[in-house]
């Protein structure tokens, strides 16, 4: 959990984005192989799916700080490669996701820090919300769409894992933080031979 904190601007948006980051990396916390890719839901997303996609996004993040988008594109291998984000192939395992999580994350953080949020920059053309242009923007725009992004993400892990087995993510933040049992948390002991994070 990011605490209350005077921080500067930089600093609490690059915690907002670690808080939200490390609620759908938790959502794994105790599941098993194949419950990390059960998609529960009516829709196809699963908590292991959900953490390659932010995974996905955190790379086009740090390509987005770190030069000046100003095209999107729309071919096959562009559409493919977003669809494909959403789920862990069957080539690929849950170990490897967090992994590949782990290293965008530390590598998104990184740049985030660097980031001044009142620098101009410019947002590529978003065809699916019917802009067709690229536009100017402050860099905050994008780094709150950031926390916007991710917590959206987090919280369809949350729902996912409470359809699997009943657990809630704040709990299993708070375990893996290492916080004491109180009146309103109780740590969540994960069976042998689950995915440890």
């Amino acid at each position: 959990m990011y605490a209350p904190a005077r921080h500067d601007e930089t600093t609490g948006l690059l915690h907002y984005v670690d808080q939200q980051l490390e609620a759908l990396r938790s959502a794994l916390y105790g599941l098993t192989e194949e419950q990390a890719r059960a998609t529960p839901c009516r829709s196809a997303l699963s908590v292991g799916g959900l953490v390659k996609h932010a995974a996905y996004c955190m790379r086009g993040a740090v390509l987005r700080l770190t030069t000046e988008v100003t095209t999107q594109p729309l071919d096959a291998a562009a559409v493919a490669g977003f669809t494909g984000s959403f789920a862990i192939g069957d080539d690929e395992t849950v170990a490897g996701t967090l992994a590949e999580f782990d290293r965008a994350r530390a590598e998104l953080l990184a740049v985030v820090a660097r980031t001044d949020p009142g620098a101009e920059s410019t947002a590529p053309p978003a065809p699916w919300h019917g802009i067709h242009d690229a536009r100017p923007i402050h860099t905050r725009f994008y780094l709150v769409h950031l926390v916007e992004e991710f917590a959206r993400h987090a919280g369809h892990a949350d729902i996912i894992r409470e359809q699997i087995d009943g657990v809630a993510v704040p709990a299993l933040v708070l375990t893996l933080a290492g916080a004491p049992a109180n009146d309103f948390f109780t740590p969540y002991e994960a069976a042998p031979g689950t995915v440890r994070v």
